[in-house]
This record gives C-alpha cells, structure tokens and sequence, in this order.
C-alpha cells in the first residue's frame, strides 16, 4: 500500500485564470488528503492572478507554494518548470492539472490510488477509456478535432493510448526524473505527447483512469491556431527527427 506520509504536489500553471483559481483550491482543499501540496506557475497574468495565488498562499489549506515567471512561454515550460520545482521540494507524487477546472479534482483520490501499483509510472485522466467523457456543450467539431488529434498521435508513434494528448496526470516522481523532464523539447499542448512517449520508450507502464472532461468555466482558451500546428508536427520530429527517442 502507498505510504500515507508521501508528499503529493499538485502543480497548477496559470496565466489570467483569477477567477478559477480560488474555486480549485477550494476543490482540492474539500478532497482532505493528507499531505496534500498545491504548487501555482503564474506567468505573469496581466489580470493579477500571481496576486490572488500570493493571497491564496497565505490563507489556504492545504499548503500552497507560488513559483512567478517573468514571461510567457508556454504551457509546457510551466508545467516543466513546476515539476522540477516539486521535485527539488521533495515531492513523491507530482499531479499536472489545469487550473480552468476543465479537470475534475474528485478523480484525483482514484489516480493517486492507481500508483499503489509499483509497476505504473504515470496515471491518466481520461476522457476515452470506458466511463470517461467530455463536456455535454462540445460542438461536433470540437469532438472530432479531439478524436482526430488522439488518432493521429496513436497512428504516428504507435502508443497505445486511448487519450494521448490527456493534461490531467499523476506521476511517480522517479519517473519524471527518469524520462528527463528538463529536456523536453516540446511546447505548448505537444508536450503532453512527448512526455508520454518518452516513459513508453523507457519501457514504464501508463494507465488510464475515466474522468468527465468540462470545459472551462471562465475566461479563455489557450489553444492557438500556433499552438495546434506544432502539436501536429510533434510526433513527426519524435518518431523520424534527428534527436528522436531511442
């Protein structure tokens, strides 16, 4: 069984999310878990959402650490630079989640629950395994692109994984040290990708927990028309670019 005492951090980048970020921490406050960590990236938001995280960090319970960056460049080196973060504090359990709560917190308990498995490496959330779902309101396009993207990444670097480009994700902190998460390549949602297919490639089992995906519930998405061309070129430069993963 997992050891009650290992520290969890769940790491939460944000850019202009001030009105989403109290109600999360509420949620994940309201889950009750011992030993339970919030860690905010804030990139400085022009809407002061550093300033209502530096608030949050003084008032909240569980504990909660805010890591300021000075600029804006990318989901990915947020989360990146959040969990090299949690490790270095200590972290046994690194938890990436959206702070758009588009990521339902109450799944949190069954994912961590899956890494009493030593054999599982990283846990996700996911909208396509049996039981998993997203959002009643998606259009019919929005579905398709999210259908397509996940058939696409699957077709090209052969995982076999039902929600490839999942965002919702525990991990063993030994496995992020093991598929070098400093060196990831990657930006933006692409990073998902690699990631993922770095532990495959490494021979770490991934598992696949159902959750309910909603869609954000203020505010803007990040998804780019930039942002969605690199993540089609991702699993191009993984399979056949030159630094391609053994």
């Amino acid at each position: 069984m997992r050891d009650e005492l290992q520290k969890i951090t769940v790491v939460v980048p944000t850019y202009n999310e001030r009105d989403n970020l109290p109600k999360l921490v509420a949620e994940l406050a309201a889950l009750a878990m011992p030993n339970l960590h919030i860690l905010v990236v804030d990139d400085n938001s022009p809407d002061g959402t550093g300033d209502v995280a530096d608030k949050l960090a003084l008032e909240s319970e569980p504990a909660l650490g805010v890591l300021h960056r000075t600029a804006k460049d990318g989901l990915g080196r947020a989360y990146i630079a959040g969990m090299q973060r949690a490790l270095d504090e200590g972290a046994d359990i690194v938890i990436q989640m959206d702070a758009d709560l588009s990521h339902p917190s109450s799944a949190i308990p069954a994912m961590v629950t899956a890494l009493d498995n030593p054999d599982v490496a990283v846990v996700l959330g996911s909208r396509y395994v049996p039981g998993g779902s997203v959002a009643g309101d998606w259009g019919l396009y929005r579905k398709a692109l999210s259908a397509w993207a996940n058939f696409y990444v699957g077709a090209i670097l052969r995982m076999r994984v039902k929600d490839a480009t999942a965002g919702f994700k525990a991990w063993r902190a030994e496995s992020l040290r093991r598929i070098e998460i400093g060196t990831i390549a990657s930006n933006g949602y692409s990073f998902q990708v690699e990631m993922n297919y770095r532990t495959i490639r490494r021979g770490m089992k991934i598992v696949e927990v159902p959750i309910r995906f909603s869609d954000r519930a203020l505010g803007k998405s990040k998804m780019s028309i930039k942002v969605q061309l690199e993540s089609a070129m991702v699993p191009w430069k993984l399979r056949f670019g030159r630094n391609r993963i053994k």
